[in-house]
């Protein structure tokens, strides 16, 4: 139906609802007619002729009784239409509203443990289990995400990197540094906790026991008074329920759960009109919340519904009831006014809310079970209707219900400065240590067996082990991802509480990086083959000690370190080629194939070692420049020994061309100017990379400060190689 009113550029609404009245003048009595009289209910409604709309649909309902998807229209343009107005009257594409904006509600900003609230349930964190994104949440409270749907942290929106949430385990430091700093939300918790086992295992008294503990120790969490709400209704203490549910809301006024547990205690209590009300805010916040969805629908469905046969004299006319509704609708939508769907004093159990509120996107944490328990499903039309009680009884709830307001207009304040200075009082730096390095978290990383790190002490771990240094649990498909993100809630918990030790300890790792930077002190050495300039060296890196050297050279952001021979006394050669890294592409055991390129050749002035890998002072190498007559005998020398080269490679077999080709690329052009290099030309340094020479026998020229020397030594080997061949 919405392709009729909303698709193709069609905005008239008068039009299409006088459009459909024709229609059904013409249609006659024949079928048919009920789809066209909803139809022209909802160009009604979309006009903002609520009046007219509500009698439209009611004459459809009498040709026969209504289905939801007939209302469908209705539910998300009133929906809409609370949350905020689209264009033209018309309600937001896909049920996008003002108060579904992203971002935190403002009613967690003044629980005053914001720093340590679950994103799913705004509520203070219990167990806290830290998604590989690095955002932390209850456990039950991703549990029952992942029941319902595919798991997104709700912080980033990131679902690519979380394979099984339902493994993750507690992250430890959190729930031990949270149970220690808030020990009375922490007790809250636990008997939460409990109360649901009990109210699961079907004994509601024993659970409601749990829950009014709780409460008196945590007087401003809304998913206490939320599930307790769900406990009374199911003692059919609905008038309670609905007062746990109103408190639910003002402490959480953006909350939707709040606003169904409110809904199905007004049900219960026959109040069917705020009811609805309370259903349609909920999808004014939350368009996808299915149970809403269709118990608004439902309850349209019975307002809209004519009352047929006899009704017991227990129960008043229906109609009046519809009427009445009708009645609240007219006093406060006038038939030619803007498009406006409740007015404040119809709204005043949402009064709380802003105009435009950020809500969150599907918060349902820590509520009890049992949602289709039999006392709280939806009740027949004898249910419906409001029972009658005595003065003294509205006195006392009404006085008790005044209480609770009071209570939650006084503990907000008192709630927040007690929590905003206990971390503080409390926080002992000790707690937030790294127990590898035994220094202050710096780049903390929790892994899915809820151990925390420092970011470079797990890497170190892991180089060596695929397994959690504490627990021993395999990492390896941790290890493969190679995306470790640190833990937001401990990262923030140490800027915000630790100040000066952050910076001490920013301050030793700035040291480190510098000292690691330096290309001429301590320069990390790989002991393995030769290297030259200018020429590709791809490396296999598999042992521990050149993980962390690798990794060290790209957190520094030199991506440079040396290659050198190994030598029987010293360790290494005394002379050898700066490397640049190029890419690198980890592998799943947590070795990697890095790509590297030659930069410039030095000299080892002093041997060292350093984390197991060895380390180097050392200075670089130039080719001494010549001018005069000097240059063009080398000039000469220059393009015949490079005529000879290029003769011996085309000599080389298809095949073996081809394999060298693919290995180092193709020769090198000859260089027009050869002071432009202080290694002398690229193709020297190509051809000594190819030739059948070893090792030993390589390493001189790398050492030569003397173009001349380099091209006569290569000359003799090129000879020398003829005549081989020749023999």
């Amino acid at each position: 139906m919405t392709c009729n009113l909303c698709e193709g550029g069609v905005k008239n609404f008068d039009l299409a609802a006088d459009i459909y009245e024709c229609q059904l003048a013409c249609l006659g009595d024949t079928g048919g007619r009920q789809e066209l009289m909803v139809m022209r209910a909802d160009a009604l409604t979309f006009r903002g002729k609520f009046t007219e709309a509500f009698d439209a649909y009611r004459q459809a309902s009498e040709t026969e009784r209504l289905r939801p998807v007939h209302l469908s229209n209705l539910i998300e343009y009133l929906s809409g239409s609370i949350g905020g107005q689209g264009r033209h009257g018309t309600p937001r594409k896909g049920g996008q509203v003002a108060v579904a904006a992203v971002g935190r509600p403002a009613g967690a900003a003044g629980s005053g443990y914001e720093d340590f609230s679950c994103r799913i349930c705004l509520s203070f964190l219990f167990e806290p289990v830290t998604l590989p994104c690095g955002h932390c949440f209850c456990k039950k409270c991703l549990e029952r995400e992942k029941k319902e749907r595919p798991v997104v942290c709700k912080e980033c929106r990131d679902s690519s990197r979380v394979a099984d949430v339902l493994s993750y385990r507690v992250n430890v430091v959190l729930s031990n540094l949270l149970a220690k700093w808030f020990p009375t939300l922490h007790q809250a918790g636990r008997l939460r906790r409990e109360g649901n086992a009990l109210y699961a295992e079907r004994k509601a008294e024993a659970a409601l026991e749990k829950y009014n503990r709780a409460t008196l120790i945590a007087p401003m969490d809304h998913i206490l008074f939320s599930n307790r709400s769900q406990i009374h209704s199911s003692l059919r203490h609905y008038e309670k329920a609905l007062r746990d549910a109103e408190m639910a809301c003002r402490l959480m006024p953006h909350w939707s759960k709040g606003h169904v547990r409110k809904a199905q205690a007004l049900v219960s209590l026959g109040r069917t009109e705020e009811a609805l009300r309370e259903y349609l805010v909920c999808l004014s916040m939350e368009p996808d919340c299915r149970l809403a969805n269709v118990e608004a629908h439902r309850l349209l469905c019975d307002l809209l519904a004519p009352v047929t046969g006899q009704v017991p004299e227990h129960i008043s006319d229906y109609s009046n009831r519809h009427m009445s509704f009708r009645a609240h609708v007219k006093n406060s939508i006038g038939i030619n006014s803007p498009p406006q769907i409740f007015s404040p004093s119809l709204l005043s159990s949402a009064c709380s809310l802003a105009p435009t509120p950020p809500a969150p996107e599907r918060p349902e944490g820590g509520e009890v079970k049992g949602q289709g328990d039999p006392a709280v499903r939806w009740p027949d039309h004898g249910f419906l209707l409001k029972r009658k009680r005595s003065s003294a009884e509205e006195d006392d709830e009404g006085q008790e219900s005044r209480d609770d307001h009071k209570r939650a207009k006084s503990e907000p304040a008192e709630g927040t400065e007690q929590l905003s200075s206990v971390a503080g009082d409390a926080l002992d730096p000790t707690d937030l240590e790294c127990s590898l390095c035994m220094r202050l978290f710096y780049e903390p990383v929790t892994t899915p067996c809820g151990h925390t790190f420092c970011l470079r002490c797990l890497e170190r771990c892991l180089d060596h082990n695929p397994k959690c240094p504490l627990c021993k649990e395999e990492l390896s498909e941790y290890l493969v991802q190679k995306q470790y993100c640190k833990t937001v809630l401990t990262e923030n918990l140490i800027s915000k509480y630790l100040p000066s030790e952050l910076i001490e300890r920013q301050k030793i790792h700035q040291e480190e990086l510098a000292e690691l930077s330096n290309l001429n002190k301590n320069v990390p050495i790989f002991v393995c083959t030769m290297a030259f300039p200018t020429v590709p060296c791809p490396l296999h890196i598999f042992e521990p000690c050149y993980r962390l050297m690798i990794r060290r050279c790209i957190e520094t952001g030199t991506n440079s370190f040396g290659m050198c021979l190994a030598d029987n006394l010293k360790g290494f050669a005394d002379y050898g080629c700066l490397l640049e890294i190029a890419d690198v592409k980890f592998l799943a055991d947590g070795s990697s194939v890095v790509n590297t390129i030659g930069m410039r050749r030095f000299k080892v002035v002093q041997h060292s070692e350093r984390d197991g890998y060895k380390t180097a002072d050392i200075e670089y190498l130039e080719d001494v420049k010549v001018d005069g007559l000097a240059e063009r005998e080398l000039h000469a020398l220059h393009d015949a020994v490079y005529d000879q080269a290029l003769l011996w490679v085309n000599s080389l077999k298809a095949e073996q061309k081809e394999r060298i080709e693919g290995h180092f690329g193709p020769m090198p052009q000859k260089d027009s100017e050869l002071k432009d290099s202080p290694n002398g030309p690229s193709w020297c340094w190509w051809l000594l990379a190819v030739l059948p020479l070893d090792g030993r026998a390589q390493l001189p020229f790398l050492a030569l400060a003397s173009l001349k020397d380099r091209l006569s030594g290569i000359r003799k080997v090129l000879l020398f190689m003829a005549h081989s061949r020749h023999r």
